[in-house]
């Protein structure tokens, strides 16, 4: 490392509690994200405020729309038989990354800022694909309860400095960048079914044919519960 990288790396060690607010604002901020980008079509088959519905396979509606230079995909999907705790159980960003690519070489735990918020490291190997390939993720997990019910996890990187003063990036590694990401899950009248939406924002476009593999494993997952 240069002395200027290492500079850069020491003005951005940040204290527990400073790291615990900039995540509690910044997980916030996500998940009002997330709960506007569910909230903004009822039904299924239903797309308003920008959004257009790209495909509905096997139950599985993707929609999406343009935010500045960002592209956001949401998929959403109805689940009979399955309340939102057992959901729940399977979204998570470690099970996630496992169905984004099997090649996922290491996904753990680095530290829990609070009961429902953790820091955690998911790294990808040689085999892993492009999007993914020798790419290391250094992000948060927030999981929150709404008064309503409505359950929502949300995952996104921590800026590179930050993430730099936690963990230093591995040899041969590229530091990746998930932008916000997460699941919204609400429950129906019926104690036993809920309606999913996944939303995640991306740059690359490829994405989406990651995002529709994703959403049908985790319907897979879901039948083994």
């Amino acid at each position: 490392m240069n002395s200027s990288s290492a500079a850069c790396s020491q003005s951005w060690s940040i204290s527990e509690d400073s790291l615990r607010r900039y995540v509690q604002f910044a997980s916030e901020s996500c998940i009002q994200e997330l709960l506007m980008s569910a909230s903004d079509s009822n039904k299924l088959g239903n797309c308003s405020d920008g959004w257009k519905i790209l495909t509905l396979d096997n139950g599985v509606e993707i929609s999406k729309r343009r935010s500045g230079s960002l592209h956001i995909f949401r998929s959403r999907w109805l689940l009979r038989s399955v309340s939102p705790q057992q959901f729940i159980t399977v979204a998570n960003a470690i099970d996630a990354a496992k169905q984004w690519d099997p090649d996922l070489v290491e996904a753990r735990y680095i530290k829990d800022v609070e009961d429902n918020l953790s820091i955690i490291r998911l790294r990808f190997g040689e085999n892993s694909k492009p999007p993914f390939r020798k790419r290391e993720f250094i992000v948060y997990e927030r999981r929150e309860t709404m008064e309503d019910g409505t359950l929502v996890v949300a995952v996104a990187s921590l800026p590179k400095e930050i993430a730099a003063g936690l963990l230093p990036k591995q040899k041969n590694a590229i530091r990746g960048l998930l932008l916000q990401s997460g699941w919204v899950v609400e429950k129906l009248e019926d104690i036993n079914s809920c309606i999913v939406t996944y939303v995640i924002q991306v740059i690359n476009l490829t994405a989406f044919l990651y995002l529709l593999e994703l959403c049908m494993q985790l319907k897979i997952n879901i039948s083994s519960l």
